[in-house]
């Protein structure tokens, strides 16, 4: 398979790339790295990468920034001036137009496979606007799911604070488990290299 992998400088992405370039041509893409550069706050940065790559079979994302903040310090605020606006422009926003735009490269039967976080479902102090972003991504999967053509597949990846981000995120995540980014990146190759469809791949 042609695989493009938005995010494979990070720890994440890293072992992404790791696991499923052991069998394919994996493309690595970012914003400032890799042989395609993409910026996921930028649609036409997310056209002109998707045409630099060509045809595809399997599409990656395992980028997306958020702000993490107390609630106290988001304020009501149109978007462009409010504490989540980061997050919705580009782990939200991004990776939807990232999906949207793989649609015109991937081959029938393809699949599109976005990243969210175990905040979702199981929320911290500080991470109001990840467990929203989150949470719409997963949503947007679910329905994308059903209406993608060409036998087109979609999945996320929701895995839990990764072990090597405890050294800066341990504060707040105490008495969660971590997982190591190699095991996370199962779940991407069980999404790319499986049948199944409207998923979210719980790595806790």
């Amino acid at each position: 398979m042609r695989i493009l992998l938005v995010g494979a400088s990070g720890t994440l992405g890293r072992a992404v790339a790791a696991e499923l370039g052991q069998r394919h041509e994996v493309i690595a893409a970012g914003r400032n790295s890799g042989s395609v550069k993409i910026d996921l706050t930028d649609v036409d940065s997310i056209r002109n990468g998707l045409q630099q790559a060509g045809e595809l079979d399997a599409v990656i994302s395992a980028a997306g920034k958020v702000t993490f903040a107390p609630l106290a310090d988001f304020k009501a605020a149109p978007y462009g001036e409010s504490l989540h606006t980061l997050g919705i422009a580009d782990k939200l926003l991004g990776q939807v137009n990232l999906a949207l735009a793989a649609r015109d490269y991937l081959r029938d039967g393809g699949s599109i496979t976005l990243t969210t976080g175990i905040l979702s479902e199981q929320p911290i102090v500080e991470g109001s606007s990840a467990s929203l972003v989150n949470g719409a991504v997963e949503a947007f999967v679910y329905a994308a799911a059903i209406e993608l053509p060409r036998g087109l597949r979609i999945n996320v990846v929701s895995p839990n604070v990764l072990t090597e981000a405890m050294p800066s995120y341990a504060p707040f995540f105490r008495g969660f488990e971590p997982v190591t980014a190699a095991r996370a990146a199962l779940a991407f190759s069980r999404s790319v290299e499986g049948a199944q469809t409207g998923q979210i791949y719980k790595v806790f």
